[in-house]
């Protein structure tokens, strides 16, 4: 197999994979059996007026035993043309009977990315765990959260935070993450047999979007009960009993008490009254950094000029996105665009009565014509408090009082650039119509945010204009307030096991834990933690 790296393409050739791995190799088009796609990645910069370029690493199979070393000694040589081994890579095995049988088995909380491919991948080592969920199977939630953007009518246990998929269920469905694990390539090949798009096996910013992403959890739980695996919804972890350091027992709704030595707890970044329970436990965590901010919204249009100038909305490219920082050392200042949404929508994301937290989501398609993004400033246990939960007193802090400003209705404060910087507000003349729902009250969004917060807002949003001109256009609208970027504590466990650092039985896994941040790093961080528990019962 020969492959080619960084092979630049202008976005609009006409010519096939096939004629253009061809054309790099100087062989006929015929001669090559198969191309695959490796990596493709979109390259906008236009240095020196050059187009905008798809950038492949390509994988070519050549017909009839052609020595590829030939082929390659006939060009001049090149570091991105190399052969490769074709010999496949072991990810997991296929799906296994349990060596060991153990009781009690093993219970997974929580069926966001990290309890659902913790549980898949127990299941096909041939464990079947139970898994809890505190919220409702992704039809009937999906219900729920449409009930809630129409009416305000808030169900605290099922919601943008708690169900079937997690908070990721209803998201841009990223797949990008910082981590590189050879696991990533298993989890994505999984997501495309549940239903999710060949392409996120490439794309260099792969995503599902969140109605795609229903249909593949709800395959993904098919697929864990066909292994054994048994799902509860509806089901809270409400209780623990730990004797000596051991996890012995879970209590389930404060009703059902089960005998529990292994828990994989998945709770996700909101489950602040399990956080309560864990800290009354003496369960070792401590406060973390988060950030926080707000929304912004503009025309995806402008975006999709600003990114491709005279190609944009030629439909061969994909929506554009953006990523955008400020620092400012001096002021202690700092800002950054977190969760962009391209032709997205901003959603209300509250999971407890009298509190307002909002986060961005996109369908497949990104065709809403609106790009949204967080604009995150970081804060640390220095500004909250160093107490283990003072962060989430923080957060339910500015939570409840950006719903008591925005009318007790769960609207959302919502104030124009050109107000926010002028610290005016009251013009509605915004240049998109907010999104969220069930609506917006026209507030000063300084009177919903600490003080830094907002000077780091102002001062990025100018910083951010002279990177993307008209970002910081006066009528473009900011709603607020997004709380829920990460995990306002951390669950102590051990490096090389995954488990709780002083409850023996217990493995914080997932954002919840405070050990990842999206879809694609909880998932893996919830596969680790189940193989480092088969580890220990038996061989792999």
């Amino acid at each position: 197999m020969i492959r080619i790296k960084n092979l630049n393409v202008p976005f609009n050739t006409k010519m096939s994979l096939k004629e253009l791995s061809g054309k790099t190799l100087n062989l006929s088009p015929d001669l090559i059996e198969c191309v695959t796609i490796i990596r493709k990645a979109i390259d906008a910069r236009r240095y020196k007026n050059a187009p905008i370029y798809n950038v492949y690493t390509l994988d070519i199979k050549i017909k009839n035993n052609i020595s590829e070393k030939k082929i390659l000694k006939k060009l001049p040589k090149d570091k991105n043309r190399e052969i490769i081994s074709t010999r496949p890579i072991k990810h997991l095995p296929a799906d296994i009977s349990a060596r060991t049988a153990v009781s009690p088995v093993p219970v997974v909380v929580g069926f966001g990315p990290a309890g659902m491919f913790c549980a898949l991948t127990l299941c096909r080592y041939g464990y079947k765990p139970i898994i809890l969920e505190r919220g409702r199977e992704i039809t009937s939630r999906c219900k729920d959260i449409k009930t809630f953007w129409q009416s305000g009518t808030l169900n605290t246990s099922s919601n943008v935070q708690f169900g079937e998929g997690g908070a990721g269920a209803f998201s841009d469905g990223k797949l990008t993450t910082r981590i590189h694990d050879p696991k990533m390539q298993q989890i994505l090949t999984d997501f495309v047999a549940a239903g999710a798009p060949a392409e996120i096996k490439y794309l260099h910013k792969p995503h599902i979007g969140t109605d795609i992403l229903h249909i593949v959890v709800k395959n993904i739980r098919d697929k864990i009960l066909s292994l054994g695996g048994k799902i509860f919804f509806s089901h809270q972890l409400t209780d623990l009993t730990v004797s000596n350091g051991n996890l012995q027992k879970i209590t389930i709704t404060d009703k059902e008490v089960l005998p529990c030595n292994t828990l994989f707890l998945g709770i996700g970044h909101s489950a602040r009254d399990t956080y309560e329970m864990l800290f009354r436990h003496k369960v070792a965590m401590q406060a973390k950094p988060f950030a926080i901010g707000v929304r912004i919204e503009h025309p995806q249009a402008f975006i999709d000029n600003a990114q491709y100038g005279p190609d944009a909305g030629n439909t061969l490219l994909p929506v554009a996105d953006y990523n955008l920082t400020f620092q400012d050392k001096n002021r202690g200042l700092s800002c950054y665009s977190f969760c962009m949404c391209p032709g997205g929508k901003v959603i209300a994301a509250a999971s407890e009565k009298n509190s307002i937290t909002t986060n961005g989501m996109s369908y497949y398609s990104r065709n809403s014509g609106i790009a949204n993004s967080a604009l995150l400033s970081p804060i640390g246990p220095q500004e909250f408090g160093n107490n283990i939960l003072d962060g989430i007193k923080f957060q339910r802090h500015y939570e409840n009082l950006a719903f008591k400003l925005a009318g007790k209705n769960y609207f959302a404060p919502a104030q124009t650039v050109g107000d926010f910087l002028n610290h005016t507000h009251g013009h509605d003349n915004f240049l998109t119509e907010p999104t969220y729902k069930p609506g917006v009250t026209l507030l000063d969004l300084h009177n919903c945010l600490p003080q830094n917060i907002a000077l780091s807002l102002e001062a990025a949003l100018i910083n951010f204009d002279k990177k993307l001109p008209g970002f910081a256009a006066k009528n473009a609208v900011m709603t607020g307030l997004e709380m829920r970027s990460s995990a306002p504590c951390r669950i102590l466990r051990e490096k090389d096991t995954s488990m709780s650092s002083n409850t023996f039985g217990l493995y914080p896994i997932g954002e919840g834990a405070g050990y990842a941040g999206g879809i694609m790093s909880a998932a893996i961080d919830g596969m680790n933690a189940a193989l480092s528990y088969i580890r220990k019962n038996q061989t792999i």
